[in-house]
């Protein structure tokens, strides 16, 4: 698997996973299901539709870790008394999981009543010449301010990960080792996940694949990079703004205002239905890793 931005580079060496008892049925499942997922990264694109397919790929991954940690096998290879720094470490990692995931739960919130808000206005003064300026000038404040929430949340995830050290795997047992193993890739792999949604909100994914950049390195530059104007795969965040720069760039007469206003709010309602789409499915992991969290807590406390 490629390493995340947010994980340059991984502390342990990624494999095929070896479970207690590979003839259990949840062992393939759990192997196809990261081969799966490792797989999808190179083909997420910048649409909404494509982050929705990813995140159900990660809910159906959670669905079977969530039965690995109820196998005996799995709790009998968690033994906290022998164990507990390793099984501290993935509480650790569920903690900053479930911190990510809130904070994208609420800049997805934030951005869908900054829309309603816009789409409100539009139905109400239909023309641009009763003052859809200032309308424009909120939604516009709202994206600068979940940028900058979503530049902080980045910068602080990049300073942790590269103060985070892991335990050695080096002579532990098997079934330690790979269920271990299976929940740090999977930590990986939702952060990358999480890295895409959130590229996607702040409107530079488009830009960050085109130019090979991480997310981290596009959005912690201070200087904005020019969007093609050419450029086809354009996120439905910038869509919508590229709409509204036209709607309040420069005057044009009434029929072409009203126009660009009706392209505005079609650009609004497919911004809408995509954030909707999200949350749906942010909803369902962060249920998993509270889910997740608490069955480690529970093997942690036996």
């Amino acid at each position: 698997m490629a390493a995340s931005p947010l994980n340059p580079k991984l502390p342990y060496h990624v494999r095929s996973i070896s479970l207690p008892s590979r003839s259990h049925p949840l062992t393939l499942r759990l192997e196809e299901q990261l081969y799966r997922v490792r797989a999808s990264e190179a083909t997420i694109s910048s649409s909404s539709s494509s982050i929705c397919r990813n995140l159900g790929g990660l809910k159906e991954l959670y669905d079977s870790v969530d039965d690995l940690l109820q196998l005996p096998l799995t709790q009998q290879a968690l033994v906290p008394d022998r164990h507990e720094k390793l099984i501290d470490e993935v509480l650790d990692g569920s903690l900053m999981l479930l911190d990510v995931c809130g904070i994208t739960r609420d800049v997805l919130q934030q951005m869908k009543e900054s829309v309603q808000d816009l789409q409100s206005s539009l139905r109400r003064k239909r023309c641009a010449e009763f003052g859809l300026e200032n309308d424009v000038g909120a939604y516009m404040v709202c994206r600068r301010k979940v940028k900058k929430t979503i530049r902080k949340c980045l910068g602080n995830l990049k300073r942790t990960q590269n103060k985070r050290a892991f335990s050695s795997l080096l002579d532990k047992d098997s079934g330690l080792v790979a269920v271990i193993s299976v929940l740090r890739e999977v930590e990986i792999i939702t952060l990358t996940r999480f890295e895409f949604l959130l590229s996607f909100v702040s409107g530079t994914m488009a830009q960050s694949k085109q130019s090979g950049w991480s997310l981290v390195s596009k959005l912690m530059h201070t200087k904005r990079v020019a969007c093609d104007k050419e450029q086809v795969d354009i996120c439905e965040m910038e869509k919508v703004d590229v709409a509204l720069c036209s709607l309040v760039g420069h005057k044009s007469h009434k029929g072409t205002e009203v126009f660009k206003i009706q392209n505005v709010q079609k650009r609004l309602e497919a911004l809408e239905l995509s954030i909707n789409g999200l949350e749906d499915g942010i909803e369902s992991i962060f249920r998993h890793l509270i889910k997740t969290r608490v069955s480690l807590l529970n093997i942690l406390n036996h």
